[in-house]
């Protein structure tokens, strides 16, 4: 049974209207039109949609049924050609935990300024590729390498690791920790979007590790004095919490924050997005 968009938005039309004369001035066809669509419609389905009378018309029971299910259709498929045809007109940036730290208020500024033609939103997307897999995002801003060939990445920049505590530490008392301070403490990773696990440190010398799935979750366990995290300077600035002190880890090398895009389908505007990125992280 193959049923046309063209009927269910004739169908909608004359219910909204009120009779086939005013559907068919709003549709811009003729009256005739729009009673061959509508019993079209009708022939197809197997019911009768509408009361039709010298004064108004109605529709049906079933036809109320249908009209409601055919406003959600109709609504779908012009989401669906609205998400075609902005891909040039807006830019989603995923990041798993945190987008540019200290740099998002330039970045999103700097963007408005130079591209005000096209929208930008920076999703927190909790997944190993930030949403490119998932085509909730058109490109991902992260900080881990993404070991999957149908994307590529650029490092933008680097930034210090340090080390987040409970404030009731001992170590919490001190202006900044080495990695040998921390291998005897359990450390907290996220496997799938963290930036830190114990590959860190040498291999004689690593922390025990448990295993956290999110920023909130990674620092509410921290919070207890159970463990202790690693991350970036980024989510330093973007997470302060009360119960929670950072410290910077002399010894640990820093984290590279790379630009990742689809490689034979990227966004027109990544160019520019890295080279902006870039410009921030230099400056």
């Amino acid at each position: 049974m193959d049923i046309e968009l063209r009927q269910l938005r004739c169908l909608v039309a004359i219910v909204d209207e009120g009779t086939f004369t005013d559907a068919a001035i709003a549709l811009g066809v003729s009256q005739a039109a729009v009673s061959r669509t509508l019993s079209a419609l009708e022939k197809r389905l197997g019911v009768r949609l509408l009361r039709r009378t010298s004064r108004a018309t109605s529709p049906t029971a079933i036809g109320l049924r249908v009209v409601a299910h055919a406003r959600r259709v109709l609504t779908e498929v012009d989401n669906l050609v609205q998400e075609a045809i902005s891909g040039h007109v807006e830019l989603r940036i995923g990041h798993p935990w945190s987008a540019l730290g200290r740099l998002t208020p330039a970045f999103q500024h700097r963007w408005l300024e130079s591209q005000p033609e096209t929208q930008l939103h920076l999703l927190r997307i909790n997944s190993p590729s930030a949403g490119l897999a998932e085509g909730t995002a058109d490109l991902a801003v992260m900080r881990r390498p993404l070991k999957d060939r149908r994307f590529e990445d650029a490092i933008v920049g680097l930034e210090a690791r340090w080390c987040a505590m409970a404030a009731s530490d001992p170590l919490a008392r001190r202006r900044s920790v080495h990695l040998a301070d921390l291998s005897s403490r359990v450390l907290l990773v996220d496997q799938r979007t963290g930036s830190t696990n114990a590959d860190l440190w040498p291999v004689d010398a690593r922390p025990a590790t448990q295993e956290s799935r999110d920023i909130d979750d990674w620092l509410t366990i921290i919070a207890t004095g159970r463990c202790v995290g690693v991350t970036a300077q980024s989510v330093v600035d973007q997470y302060p919490r009360p119960g929670i002190v950072y410290l910077p880890v002399r010894d640990a090398q820093p984290v590279a924050v790379r630009l990742v895009w689809w490689r034979d389908d990227p966004h027109p505007a990544t160019r520019t997005v890295l080279g902006l990125l870039t410009e921030l992280y230099r400056t």
